[in-house]
């Protein structure tokens, strides 16, 4: 049991499970458009995933973002490092004309950890701001990038499920907004800091009605599209309603993003709609 749990936890903090979840929400987006699978694409964003999160989670906390002194997160630095090497060996693989919106989606990702704003403070210290960018980051991997790599126009459709992966994501992170208004700072300014829980799930709950009624927006929209939002909307609203300071890491790191995976594997896999 101990050795299960040592794993289990390094699938979580080297962030291998929020990988999966990021490309679970790409090859859902590619259900939708109805379009093939770039592997190329999959690889990149899946462990590109893995080398931001680690990189923001233990990279600003070592000196110069290279000496790391605690013996577990330099395993994960090791790790992050080979998996650094993927990611390279995907994005060369893939068309150049995606290179220039992985660049500024990478720039986005690079502002939030790194300090450029003076007084050791980067775009996340920003009060506030931080969940929208993490949010506009994923719409951008999982839902820009694979409309752009099968060449598909920008249509009203597109726009509409660029919005509803951006309030998704903004949705997800909220259980993890509750959940560490334990350690973080006041001048974060965090939705929970600023209304307190119960608001910040009442706001949760009206964008999840915002989310369900951008489908009927849609030009094109299928039975199977609407079941799968419906149910997708219902688990993020327990995921919501359960959310509180006192939940351990698993809640969130593993229930809570295991929400796209889940439903993945439901909707898409198994056929189970």
């Amino acid at each position: 049991m101990g050795l299960f749990k040592r794993v289990f936890d390094f699938y979580l903090d080297a962030s291998i499970h929020v990988a999966f979840s990021v490309l679970c929400l790409y090859l859902t987006t590619l259900q939708l458009l109805e379009t093939s699978t770039n592997c190329y694409l999959a690889g990149f964003l899946f462990f590109g995933t893995i080398v931001c999160y680690n990189f923001i989670k233990y990279g600003v906390e070592a000196e110069k973002y290279v000496i790391v002194s605690n013996p577990y997160h330099r395993i994960i630095q090791v790790f992050s490092f080979l998996c650094f090497v993927a990611v390279v060996y995907f994005f060369l693989k893939l068309d150049v004309s995606l290179w220039s919106s992985i660049f500024l989606l990478t720039a986005l990702s690079g502002l939030y950890a790194v300090p450029f704003l003076g007084k050791h403070k980067s775009l996340r210290n920003l009060g506030g701001l931080k969940v929208y960018l993490v949010a506009l980051v994923w719409a951008g991997c999982t839902v820009y990038l694979p409309t752009k790599d099968a060449n598909l126009y920008l249509t009203n459709d597109f726009i509409i499920l660029l919005l509803q992966q951006f309030l998704l994501v903004l949705l997800l992170l909220l259980p993890f907004e509750i959940r560490d208004m334990r350690f973080d700072a006041p001048d974060l300014r965090t939705l929970p800091q600023r209304l307190g829980i119960e608001r910040t799930k009442k706001l949760g709950y009206c964008l999840v009605v915002l989310f369900l009624l951008l489908l009927f927006f849609k030009d094109d929209l299928t039975a199977i599209e609407i079941r799968y939002r419906l149910l997708l909307s219902l688990l993020v609203i327990m995921a919501l309603f359960l959310s509180k300071k006192e939940r351990t890491k698993y809640y969130t790191l593993f229930w809570v993003e295991s929400i796209p995976i889940i439903l993945y594997f439901l909707v898409w896999k198994t056929g189970a709609f």
